[in-house]
């Protein structure tokens, strides 16, 4: 079994503004700052360490790992946020009704479903490389995050993660297939439980 801590980064300036954020960037917030290291103290109280760390290439993502754990990690573009086109850094007001699919595309974002393939890939490429019992960290955005997600559950039927931000998926990796079996806010201390 392997296991990976799929996170999303902590509060941004965007974030804040209500800013439509997904390759465009914004710096952390104070607050963001404090809700990374909730999610430190989270991971300490629970004893977890990380053999290996992972990052998106956006500042944001970076930032909220660097106050999570001090060793060393690698950037990967693959975690990147939804591109989001012309709607990068307007008014959260101007967003197509969700659930989203393919609204961007026509705006030179992405659809849906190639946010959910990049995410895939690069969180299988990151757990191929972990040994057996081995522990991964990687930071990424909730679009991209929830995207991932439902390339293997049903959400529909199924009671919905926690997305806040710092909100952190616990997954394990067995016999080809991912498995969500935690859902954490250490922000508020709600977690959900999944078999």
């Amino acid at each position: 079994m392997k296991k990976l801590y799929l996170m999303r980064h902590g509060q941004t300036l965007f974030n804040s503004l209500g800013k439509i954020q997904g390759w465009c960037d914004s710096p952390l917030t104070e607050a963001g700052k404090s809700q990374a290291k909730l999610a430190r103290d989270f991971f300490e109280k629970e004893g977890i360490r990380f053999d290996k760390a992972y990052a998106s290439t956006q500042e944001r993502a970076c930032d909220t790992l660097e106050l999570v754990t001090s060793q060393d990690y690698q950037r990967l573009k693959g975690l990147k946020e939804w591109n989001f086109g012309l709607f990068e850094g307007e008014s959260e007001r101007l967003n197509p009704k969700a659930p989203y699919s393919t609204e961007f595309v026509a705006y030179g974002g992405e659809s849906g479903d190639e946010v959910s393939c990049r995410m895939l890939a690069t969180l299988t490429d990151i757990v191929t490389d972990l040994s057996e019992n081995e522990t991964a960290l990687a930071v990424s955005h909730g679009g991209a995050c929830f995207r991932f997600l439902k390339t293997f559950r049903d959400f529909s039927t199924d009671e919905r993660p926690l997305f806040s931000n710092c909100a952190i998926q616990e997954l394990v990796f067995e016999e080809g297939q991912f498995h969500l079996k935690r859902s954490i806010d250490p922000i508020h201390h709600e977690i959900k439980l999944y078999d």
